[in-house]
């Protein structure tokens, strides 16, 4: 099974036979027996000063592998040089404290294998301690983290080494430090954890488990108390290089908290891996999630930015960027216990894949006071199998969906593509029984008296139904998308009386529209109403606009365009007229980029990077033969491919979004070796967000005909 199959890590396993039972019992005791830090074992502060890895030795430098086997109390005092003694100083009555005094041109460290696990408590990986630390501005500054000095990679001759760091003790911190490149590139490989940068949890199995390795439930989860607990990860850069750049290898996880309680992840910046940038597994109770930059993630494998799986109870994630990710910012699949989302900042995700930006499943999680916007898909999702109740959605503000703000889903809407973005508007609720049907209860959306409401006065009362004993949270709607536009602004909660009749009297001009969500905290949050317009006295509004423009950026200034006032009789901006093509070709059954395909990428990421407020859509195509399904994969591929150049050439993965038709849209009709050729592209379709057309021509001088 590989990692990027998206299954729950704990159902990762492989089924043995009783034959195998005297083998596998010589297997756990082998993943078992390494030593375990007692409380006789001292406590050092200890100097790593070289970035060399490989076997154990006194020799002149202390290395990261040999300063944890000391933390550990593995590698006794008596074994070190006298170099190495140097470098390691007692500390009485605390833990054990890991720093960095690496020469400046020798700050990367190449693993040459795993590193030992982090079994010692309250241990300290403090990569803030190396000298220079701190002093160079992040270039990106979305959420400010400083710039690492030390990283942790594999060695280019090294490309199964799945894990940076893999903790299995209590209170340990992992400070400062960048770390990319840990995942699997062996063909078939079977995996009951998933590789990570970091993976928390107690005896975890081996990473590369083969056919007759021990499947995860034969290892023990099951007591909270085996679970690490409090583990800080805070301040480093995942998935990403000193420099900012994307590694050769992409890491497949950020941070897997398989089994683990309390765990703090914070200030960290999680970019640019296959899968997630965080996922659980069998627990992360009380998991803080707060303060991260997660930008680009899942670009090969489980796309969502942030996965819950598991025993979830009391986890929150608080005021993160989630950005630019392939999938939802946040996906949860059959989860225990509630979650609480707030105050984080979820935008242009949905980069691959067609989802919710936050998807709910379980009960009583709160999202509460996020932005949540741009996306090609609802808003927030909840799910109606398994059974979710009382989920609160409330004073979130929407933007750019592609959906609505806020589906519930119904029970009879069982397709893949219901579970992952929706269904759309439900129904007024006809039946107590439909409580079970639908997510939160199929809590009916409130309902306006009308559609359109005149102003009297200075004043406008707007009167409506909702079920009694709700709260109803009224929305300005600025997006003129429809009846169902993104909620944008809450401006003011209002009770129904017995009956379920509300109003209100509000201060908006003509021309302004608004909306309505409903909660009940005993089944949860509706849809939102059917937007109403909001006219003059004589039942006047101004002309509807256009499309508001806005700028397509991870960065965290407001993404609405507030232009100086215009000078009076200032002409419209005019289309932009560009000399771009429109399309890259491939060769028979392939999703390489060729040289003459990179020379026109090359002509497409120059003009992405004079022009920000253009964004591209990236589709693939295929020629007709070969399956239906075989095709689609393989349209994604050359999508896949196109879009990584482009990252690399320095375009921001927020501006860009692909879709595979596989062999669906052809771009001819014949089936000559001329057509087939013509078939196999990517095709781009750029759009301005300040809403005007763009002029590009067709191309066709690296088409690649078959022999």
């Amino acid at each position: 099974m590989k990692f990027n199959q998206q299954l729950r890590p704990s159902l990762l396993v492989t089924k043995l036979s009783l034959a195998m039972a005297p083998f596998l019992l010589l297997l756990t005791q082998a993943a078992n027996s390494q030593p375990q830090p007692s409380a006789a074992i001292p406590s050092f502060r200890i100097t790593v000063n070289s970035n060399q890895d490989g076997p154990i030795r006194p020799d002149a430098g202390l290395t990261l592998r040999e300063a944890i086997e000391i933390a550990n109390g593995n590698l006794p005092w008596e074994r070190l040089s006298q170099a190495e003694k140097m470098q390691v100083a007692p500390v009485a009555g605390k833990s054990s404290r890991i720093e960095f005094a690496l020469l400046p041109e020798q700050t990367t460290i190449q693993l040459a294998a795993l590193l030992p696990d982090l079994a010692a408590p309250g241990l300290v990986i403090d990569g803030a301690t190396q000298p220079g630390y701190g002093d160079v501005t992040p270039p990106r500054a979305f959420i400010p983290v400083p710039v690492p000095i030390v990283s942790l990679t594999s060695a280019p001759d090294q490309n199964t080494i799945f894990r940076g760091f893999t903790i299995t003790a209590d209170r340990v911190t992992i400070r400062g430090l960048s770390l990319y490149g840990f995942t699997s590139t062996r063909p078939r490989a079977t995996q009951p954890t998933p590789p990570a940068d970091i993976f928390i949890s107690n005896a975890p199995p081996p990473v590369d488990a083969g056919p007759l390795s021990p499947p995860i439930h034969f290892f023990d989860y099951g007591e909270i108390e085996k679970a690490p607990q409090d583990v800080v990860i805070e301040l480093n850069w995942l998935g990403i290089t000193p420099a900012d750049a994307i590694p050769e290898i992409r890491s497949a996880f950020g941070v897997s908290v398989f089994n683990g309680v309390g765990a703090v992840i914070r200030q960290n910046r999680i970019d640019h891996h296959q899968g997630s940038a965080i996922i659980t597994g069998v627990r992360a109770q009380g998991m803080q999630v707060t303060e991260n930059s997660i930008i680009g993630n899942g670009v090969a494998g489980i796309p969502d930015a942030i996965r819950l799986e598991g025993e979830i109870g009391n986890a929150q994630i608080v005021g993160n960027l989630i950005c630019a990710n392939d999938g939802s910012g946040v996906f949860m699949f059959k989860p225990e216990g509630a979650a609480q989302l707030q105050d984080n900042d979820i935008r242009f995700n949905g980069r691959r894949f067609q989802r919710a930006a936050v998807y709910v499943m379980g009960d009583d999680h709160q999202v509460r006071d996020n932005f949540i916007g741009y996306q090609p898909g609802p808003g927030v999702v909840v799910s109606a199998f398994p059974r979710s109740d009382r989920n609160l959605i409330r004073h979130n503000r929407f933007a750019g969906l592609e959906g609505l703000s806020i589906d519930l889903i119904t029970h009879n809407h069982t397709q893949v593509q219901n579970y992952q973005i929706g269904d759309g508007p439900n129904p007024p609720r006809n039946s107590y029984y439909r409580r079970v049907d639908t997510g939160n209860g199929a809590m009916n959306a409130p309902a306006f008296d009308n559609y359109t409401f005149n102003i009297e006065g200075d004043q406008v009362l707007l009167t409506g139904k909702a079920d009694p004993e709700t709260e109803v949270d009224i929305y300005q709607v600025t997006e003129n998308a429809g009846v169902y536009s993104p909620l944008d602004q809450p401006l003011t909660t209002v009770n129904p009386d017995a009956n379920g009749k509300f109003s209100l009297s509000l201060a908006l001009p003509p021309g302004a529209r608004v909306s309505a969500i409903a909660t009940d905290p005993r089944y949860g949050t509706s849809e939102p109403a059917p937007v109403a317009l909001i006219q003059a006295a004589d039942g006047s509004a101004p002309p509807t606009t256009s499309p508001t423009p806005y700028v397509p950026s991870c960065a965290p200034a407001p993404v609405t365009v507030e232009p100086d006032p215009p000078p009076l009789q200032q002409p419209p901006p005019e289309p932009l007229q560009l000399q771009l093509p429109r399309s890259i070709h491939f060769a028979l059954d392939q999703a390489f980029i060729s040289p003459a395909s990179a020379n026109v990428l090359d002509q497409i990421a120059a003009v992405l990077l004079e022009y920000p407020f253009i964004i591209v859509e990236l589709q693939g195509h295929t020629d007709p033969r070969a399956s239906i399904a075989y095709n689609q994969a393989l349209g994604e591929r050359r999508a896949r491919a196109a879009r990584e150049y482009l990252l690399r050439q320095g375009v921001n993965p927020e501006r860009m979004r692909i879709i595979s038709f596989g062999e669906a849209q052809r771009a001819t009709s014949g089936n000559t070796r001329l057509d087939y050729a013509r078939d196999r592209r990517v095709e781009f379709i750029f759009e301005d967000t300040r809403g005007l057309d763009i002029i590009f021509e067709d191309q066709e001088t690296d088409l690649q005909l078959e022999p």
